[in-house]
């Protein structure tokens, strides 16, 4: 490739219930388009067969869109990058299989990106005429979410290590578990994240866990907000509605705790400041302001993403193809998506 010819790449995000394409020249982000779907809200959690009809019909509009926003032409891309997974399988087919039939159309090469790094990588998205800081490798990042929680220790763009992750539930899944059991809705976690402003954490005590190392447990805590709830309804059958407020409080503090305990160990082990997270829980006001002390406290760099580059987005996709792009890592079209993987 000439020395100045603009690296252009179309990421392709489409793991769960979130359509999105998003295009990046030379690491800047021209655009970055998501249709939503809100029709799983009624059914309480996302139906996967639902998700992926509607991928179907949102992923055209929306790649094309994201193109016309960036202001270029789809004969200007060099490569289309793709969430390969982890994810819903049906979801990921349906841009898996997008992506591989305009790469062949455009006879450009595919990017196969997995979708927690893509979180990570989040932290490097420039936007035009914005000085956005970026983590020093190497950093710790706190990836948490409705599917993962994990530390990832972050050595260079293509050298991740997870060293602790949940052994059962993930973070985002308790608290969705718990609003749900509170009859608060889906999704549960901005539901409860905005209660517990209002609320007092230390309203309600639930059992933690004693795991080794930095890996995580969230099950127990959700069966003891279970148990607390059970008894408390016993004697009064309008506790929950009453008390929403400071329980929302406290099993996001209990949350944040847990998180932060193994964050915090592990970048005294290691002797880490630069400090980051992401994934969906990172939009969680608790939880950024528990790391703002953390930082203050233990002198760290932080970096939080801004709330768009929190959920699921192509943005990120684009972003980590653009890194493999550049160390020619493409992907062979016969490879299919895959539903659960750690790392590459």
């Amino acid at each position: 490739m000439e020395k100045d010819k603009k690296v252009v790449i179309l990421g392709i995000e489409s793991s769960c219930d979130d359509t999105s394409a998003a295009v990046v020249c030379d690491g800047v982000l021209l655009s970055n388009v998501t249709a939503t779907q809100y029709v799983h809200e009624k059914y309480g959690g996302v139906v996967p067969e639902i998700a992926s009809r509607a991928h179907e019909q949102n992923i055209i509009p929306v790649v094309h869109e994201a193109i016309a926003m960036s202001g270029l032409d789809k004969k200007d891309l060099n490569a289309v990058a793709f969430t390969r997974g982890p994810g819903l399988m049906g979801s990921l087919l349906v841009g898996t299989s997008f992506a591989k039939g305009l790469a062949l159309s455009l006879n450009v090469p595919l990017v196969d990106i997995n979708h927690l790094q893509g979180h990570i990588l989040a932290h490097f998205i420039d936007e035009p005429n914005v000085e956005t800081p970026h983590p020093k490798f190497p950093f710790l990042c706190l990836l948490v979410s409705g599917g993962n929680s994990q530390i990832v220790l972050v050595k260079a763009y293509n050298d991740m290590e997870i060293i602790g992750q949940t052994i059962d539930d993930a973070a985002g899944e308790a608290i969705d578990k718990c609003a749900k059991v509170m009859g608060l809705g889906y999704p549960g976690g901005p539901i409860i994240d905005k209660l517990a402003r209002q609320g007092n954490p230390k309203a309600f005590v639930f059992s933690k866990p004693n795991i080794a190392g930095y890996n995580y447990s969230f099950s127990g805590l959700k069966t003891s907000f279970l148990y607390t709830l059970r008894d408390f309804v016993k004697e009064n059958p309008n506790f929950i509605e009453e008390n929403k407020i400071d329980l929302a409080a406290s099993i996001e503090f209990s949350v944040v705790d847990i998180l932060m305990n193994k964050l915090k160990k592990a970048a005294k082990d290691l002797g880490i400041k630069e400090i980051a997270i992401a994934g969906g829980v990172s939009a969680n006001n608790g939880l950024r302001n528990a790391c703002r002390e953390a930082a203050e406290k233990y002198n760290w760099n932080l970096y939080i993403p801004k709330f768009s580059y929190t959920t699921d987005n192509a943005a990120m996709i684009a972003m980590a193809g653009y890194y493999k792009f550049l160390d020619n890592v493409f992907c062979d079209i016969s490879l299919p998506p895959y539903s659960k993987v750690i790392f590459d």
